[in-house]
């Protein structure tokens, strides 16, 4: 299966469609996201999204997330999700491959991703491609809405 990785630049047809149908596939509580949503995300200098391709047809997302900050330029993985039918066939790969090759290329100093304990095959994919887990703790506050 040949997978071929590309930077998402605009919010056309097939952008909107492939976060409706591959966001829900990542999270039960993601909200849909109409083309005005999509082209916000796009048009952020902080993210990079990347779809990946099989025979013209996109079956997976990423999203790489740079910022500066004053200890360097950091980056982040984000939102990973590949189809159900194309899993286990190197395309989550293929999108974190690429997403490290550019944050490289901008500079980051390191790519942090997280990933529940429950996502067996994508931690050892993970692992796989050199990321080490790191004794750290993760802390969120949810702002009322």
């Amino acid at each position: 299966m040949s997978v071929e990785v590309v930077v998402v630049r605009e919010a056309n047809d097939e952008s909107v469609e492939a976060f409706a149908r591959l966001l829900p596939q990542l999270s039960s509580t993601a909200s849909p996201l109409d083309r005005e949503a999509v082209q916000r995300l796009l048009a952020s200098d902080a993210n990079t999204v990347l779809v990946a391709r099989v025979e013209g047809e996109v079956v997976g997302m990423l999203t790489l997330v740079m910022f500066p900050l004053p200890s360097g330029l950091r980056a982040r993985i984000e939102d990973v999700v590949v189809d159900e039918a194309a899993r286990g066939h190197g395309v989550g790969g293929a999108l974190t491959e690429e997403a490290l090759r550019l944050a490289e290329a901008a500079g980051a100093r390191t790519v942090d991703l997280t990933s529940r304990p429950s996502r067996e095959a994508a931690n050892r994919l993970y692992e796989r491609l050199g990321f080490e887990a790191r004794d750290s703790r993760v802390y969120r506050f949810v702002l009322k809405r």
